[in-house]
């Protein structure tokens, strides 16, 4: 019969730091595949490593590895055992965390993934506002537009633009944002204002390579939805340089809202095809599915959520 695990709580002189101990040695060991590594993971000794999982086998009257000279590979009972007490460790630490915070002002290290273009232009400024407001709070702000694993690569949270894919992941909606299509007064006294998304087959349109389908971009909603080819001399694999080439007259671009919110405003671009644009998309913020939320996190993420609120002020004003 395979052991439970029991909360962290030991026998005798052993006392209940000590099973603690025990049982996260074991999950580092388990983790890195040795005895080595989950002493380095822990910032120990190998030796201590191998003690406190061999006290550990002796507690529960099971042998939870199997030893050979060569490498480690669990028992049956062993990945059992596993499999269930990073499930309790895991949610240990977050409700240790969460006490901790709730106890006071949010506090921590809080690592934050965003794309590269919304990051900059929108999502910067905001975090300086909440850093200075949270000063307990120590940010680490990724800009990438690659996706990333948060729990294997150690994200707090993210910050993503569409709808969200991964269902494993907690998803609150920040605001929405739409694509526009955009292009300089004199480009468009010159060429003339496409009425259709169609008659983008006689203008020069400036490629987002960005795009999942550069060649196609989308229009129209619902049944009507549909992608429509276009081809053009300049490509560039950014939103903000799609835009200054559309600025300097050079073709029709199509960018976020977020984008080109400033230069609609102040008139430098036009916004053509309006009535067949699609569906606004929406700005989210992911965290991992935990009982207990870390404070820093719930503090960002309702800090943005108040701070999108209503229009995008990217959206004001055009």
């Amino acid at each position: 019969m395979i052991p439970a695990p029991a909360p962290p709580g030991g026998r005798g002189r052993e006392g209940d730091m000590d099973r603690l101990d025990s049982d996260r040695m074991f999950v580092a060991v388990m983790e890195a595949g040795s005895f080595t590594g989950g002493a380095e993971r822990l910032g120990t000794s190998s030796g201590q490593a191998s003690k406190l999982v061999s006290r550990l086998e002796a507690h529960l009257g099971v042998r939870l590895l199997n030893r050979t000279t060569r490498a480690l590979s669990p028992t049956e009972a062993g990945q059992a055992y596993y499999d269930r007490v990073r499930v309790l460790l895991d949610e240990l630490d977050s409700l240790d965390l969460a006490i901790r915070n709730d106890s006071g002002a949010p506090r921590g290290r809080l690592r934050l993934t965003a794309p590269l273009t919304f990051g900059g232009l929108e999502l910067a400024p905001a975090l300086n506002d909440f850093a200075a407001r949270f000063q307990e709070i120590e940010l680490d702000v990724s800009f990438s537009d690659r996706i990333v694993n948060l729990v294997d690569e150690g994200f707090d949270l993210a910050v993503r633009i569409g709808r969200p894919e991964d269902s494993s992941l907690v998803s609150r909606r920040l605001c929405g944002s739409r694509l526009v299509v955009v292009a300089a007064p004199a480009y468009l006294a010159e060429r003339g204002a496409p009425r259709t998304p169609g008659d983008l087959a006689a203008h020069d349109c400036i490629i987002d390579t960005n795009f999942r389908d550069p060649g196609r971009w989308p229009f129209g909603r619902g049944a009507e939805a549909r992608a429509v080819p276009v081809t053009g001399r300049i490509r560039y694999s950014n939103a903000e340089a799609c835009l200054q080439a559309a600025k300097a007259g050079l073709g029709i671009a199509c960018v976020p809202s977020f984008v080109a919110g400033a230069a609609l405003r102040s008139a430098r671009v036009e916004r053509v095809l309006q009535a067949h644009e699609v569906e606004p998309f929406g700005v989210h913020a992911l965290y991992p599915h935990s009982r207990h939320l870390a404070g820093k996190v719930r503090a960002l993420v309702d800090f943005l959520a108040e701070r999108y609120r209503g229009t995008p002020s990217w959206e004001a004003g055009w």
